[in-house]
């Protein structure tokens, strides 16, 4: 229900602007048309009259493409020619028209569907009958006009694909170039999760299993028996820390918890064995399909385990909730900031999110906070 309420708060905020836009786009269309209906015959001056045309056809068209991206959810590419733009404001401004009155329908169904609230307390009421029929019509009336929302909505992406693009073309080679690279960063990322690995079992375990053996050689080859008990209770203490490492590096490979427990309960073990205070807000009634649970994860881990080292912040906080056909993941530290997204670490997390096409961004100005937020589409 948040979600749809959201969505239509970002809906209706679309098409203001683009009623507010529509009050620049008629006049400059009509004034365009003109001007340029008096210099068809003169070449000189149609060439002069083009270049202030296309500039402003073509600022007024950018401030659409933005409303669309953010406001709508439709992206346009960017290679448009004037003449489109042209033809693409020519037709706009009519939609934004048409925006204006479907909201004031709205607002209309939105007064009347709530007037038998507020009439009986300005006075007596004779008819409330009427005045509860006319509340339910307005609520229906309320209902139709934000279906038409929708509609203009879908007018509008329609509208600026035809004349903006993106072509079927243009949108397949932009896949398979997203594609490609995505691919690339995966085969990457196992490549430096091998490195990983291998760097954690050459350094760590197999350093202490070395250890352990030598240990092992001087017990057998001492003559000293309270010596040799010493030793052995050494190796004893070795073999235990390099068990512990094995498991650390069996951890971070893949926890078994999660197939076995589920996202939340994998989660709050990297909470609990957290240096930095760690605040889990685990908001999904389910867990994601195993390929998301397991980015999440790893995103979590990761994002931890760098605050860890670098933030010198007090608390961590880690928040997991249900978007628009998205699972939503967001790390905020209190530490100094400064992060850089570049770094093997964030540009680690971001390829592994970029595997399942989904978005990654950074926000650590100098001083704090650092938010990291991560969205993983999902059925």
């Amino acid at each position: 229900m948040l979600g749809i309420a959201r969505r239509g708060l970002r809906l209706t905020t679309g098409l203001v602007l683009g009623a507010v836009t529509s009050a620049a786009e008629l006049p400059f269309v009509v004034l365009s048309g003109l001007s340029l209906l008096l210099v068809l015959a003169w070449p000189r001056g149609r060439r002069a009259v083009l270049r202030p045309v296309a500039a402003g056809g073509r600022a007024l068209t950018e401030a659409n493409r933005r409303r669309l991206r953010d406001y709508l959810t439709t992206e346009t590419s960017d290679a448009y020619t004037d003449h489109r733009a042209l033809h693409y404001l020519s037709l706009r401004w009519s939609l934004g028209l048409l925006g204006v009155f479907v909201l004031s329908t709205a607002l209309i169904g939105a007064a009347y569907g709530t007037a038998w609230i507020f009439i009986p307390l300005l006075g007596d009421v004779r008819h409330f009958g009427t005045v509860v029929l006319s509340g339910i019509g307005g609520l229906f009336l309320l209902f139709l006009s934000m279906q038409g929302a929708f509609g203009v909505a879908g007018l509008e992406a329609k509208l600026a694909r035809r004349h903006l693009g993106p072509s079927r073309q243009e949108e397949l080679e932009r896949r398979i170039e997203h594609l490609a690279a995505s691919r690339a960063g995966v085969v990457a990322a196992v490549n430096d999760e091998r490195r990983r690995i291998e760097r954690d079992l050459h350094d760590g375990v197999q350093q202490r299993l070395v250890a352990l053996g030598m240990l092992l050689g001087r017990a057998l080859r001492s003559q000293d028996q309270q010596r040799a008990e010493q030793l052995l209770r050494q190796a004893h203490e070795e073999s235990g820390q390099a068990l512990a490492e094995l498991r650390e590096v069996a951890w971070r490979v893949y926890p078994t918890v999660l197939d076995e427990a589920g996202l939340r309960a994998a989660l709050e073990t990297v909470a609990e064995r957290s240096a930095i205070p760690v605040r889990l807000d685990y908001e999904l009634p389910a867990d994601p399909e195993a390929t998301v649970a397991t980015v999440a994860y790893f995103v979590v881990c990761e994002a931890v385990t760098n605050a860890v080292k670098h933030s010198d912040a007090g608390l961590i906080t880690v928040r997991v909730a249900r978007g628009e056909d998205a699972v939503l993941v967001c790390i905020e530290d209190d530490g100094l900031g400064g992060a850089d997204a570049s770094g093997s670490g964030l540009f680690g997390m971001a390829r592994r999110v970029a595997a399942l096409d989904g978005r990654f961004r950074v926000d650590s100005p100098v001083g704090g906070p650092t938010t990291i937020t991560a969205e993983l589409p999902c059925a």
